[in-house]
């Protein structure tokens, strides 16, 4: 997929996908369309992963990168110590450093990892580097903090932000000295990657609308700079309800904690009027074929053709084009009208592995059939499974079974996978 969207403008770009809401000065976009400028956008490290609520902010990278820009991808390390308190009723629980070095690890590992996915499949090259703000802090004393930071920001511009006004306002909540202080850890991250990586412009959520400005307004009293600020909206769905961190934070952007299929399958459940929004956000289908693609899926919204887009091509980006082809097989065996054993019969090693780990399976050993259903979790005991076989409930191969003898030994594919099905939806991967 070659740049298609490199004539158009970083503005309409950000509009027509939903992915714009504000910045601090408009002159950034020709800025950005010219190229070889430097932004950055940071994670704290409080987990081994990044998770989808950070998929939104990467993509707006992507798009800053496909425009010659350099993404700099700051890990938080001192400000993952802290926590930042936006959002939150009350304190977080520090982590120790062990926890916080692997996490930012995991984090590094991870992003490079995906932009050298799209790199393959795009045919793109990105400029991308990592900073830690450990290197920052490390051996800064605190007086040193006031007289680099705290010098320059009033409390009174502290106190006037919504997060911390709501912590302070609410008789039933606190903040602390320390969660207080984050946003000037924030504020300072700007500076030091402005001074040290030539950085010019930071992008992020619109809720940090109030400590982005307040980052270029210490660059322009500190070393009389222009830098700028750009944000992309909260996510709303069809109805106008705001997407919670909470219900994408439980989907890890790492496939050992959030696998491929499960990631595939939560957007095959998309809302029929909220396809073309994350078909624009998520992907890097161009916006007018996007339109296209909306209009036949409208034709006969049955098909879920949107959907299988847009699940197939977000789990290309995270993972790769393999991971996405073997969740969409997994999709399709489970929910749709298709030749399961076909499917079966065309998996190779690792897709076999996929399906075994998605599907509850288990390593044959010699079981009966009976056996077989209990081992496997679709019944509870071996009165259960006869009274299931008796049902007609259970399928092997696709095959309805009746007889109490029936032997699975010799129905494996290729000696190797067996499917088991407990009426239309509850099936099993059986190995040997």
């Amino acid at each position: 997929m070659k740049n298609a969207n490199q004539v158009k403008g970083i503005k309409k770009e950000l509009e027509d996908r939903g992915l714009f809401y504000q910045v601090s000065n408009q002159e950034v976009f020709d800025i950005i369309d010219k190229g070889k400028w430097t932004f950055y956008c940071g994670f704290d490290p409080t987990a081994s992963s990044l998770h989808l609520w950070n998929f939104i902010g990467f993509m707006v990278a992507v798009h800053l990168m496909r425009r010659g820009n350099k993404y700099i991808a700051l890990t938080g390390w001192a400000t993952g110590m802290i926590g930042d308190p936006s959002g939150k009723d009350s304190e977080r629980n520090f982590l120790s450093s062990e926890d916080l070095k692997n996490n930012e690890q995991a984090i590094e590992k991870q992003t490079s990892a995906i932009l050298k996915n799209l790199e393959s499949f795009t045919g793109e090259k990105f400029q991308f580097d990592f900073v830690n703000n450990r290197d920052f802090y490390e051996g800064f004393g605190y007086l040193d903090f006031l007289k680099e930071v705290w010098k320059y920001i009033t409390v009174n511009v502290m106190m006037s932000k919504d997060n911390v006004k709501k912590r302070i306002e609410d008789p039933d909540q606190s903040i602390s000295y320390t969660e207080f202080s984050y946003m000037l850890l924030q504020w300072y991250d700007f500076c030091k990657l402005h001074t040290e990586q030539w950085v010019n412009f930071q992008i992020w959520w619109s809720d940090q609308w109030g400590n982005l400005v307040t980052g270029t307004e210490l660059i322009r009293k500190k070393y009389d700079d222009d830098t700028y600020a750009l944000t992309w909206p909260l996510i709303t769905d069809s109805s106008g309800k705001k997407f919670g961190k909470s219900e994408w934070n439980a989907l890890f952007l790492d496939k050992q904690q959030t696998s491929p299929y499960k990631i595939y399958q939560y957007f095959m459940n998309t809302a029929d009027d909220d396809i073309e929004k994350y078909l624009k956000m998520l992907t890097l289908i161009d916006t007018q074929q996007v339109d296209t693609i909306v209009e036949n899926h409208q034709k006969n919204p049955g098909e879920r053709k949107g959907q299988k887009l847009l699940a197939f091509h977000v789990v290309e980006i995270i993972h790769s084009t393999g991971d996405s082809e073997t969740a969409q097989k997994i999709s399709e065996l489970l929910f749709w009208k298709s030749d399961k054993i076909e499917i079966l019969k065309n998996l190779n090693t690792e897709e076999i592995e996929n399906f075994y780990t998605e599907l509850w399976g288990f390593y044959y050993e010699w079981e009966s059939l009976f056996e077989t259903i209990v081992k496997s979790g679709l019944s509870k005991s071996n009165s259960e499974a006869r009274q299931a076989v008796q049902s007609w409930a259970i399928h092997v191969q696709e095959e309805k079974v009746a007889d109490f003898q029936f032997d699975i030994s010799n129905k494996f594919l290729d000696n190797k996978i067996l499917l088991l099905r407990k009426w239309k939806k509850n099936f099993r991967i059986i190995r040997k």
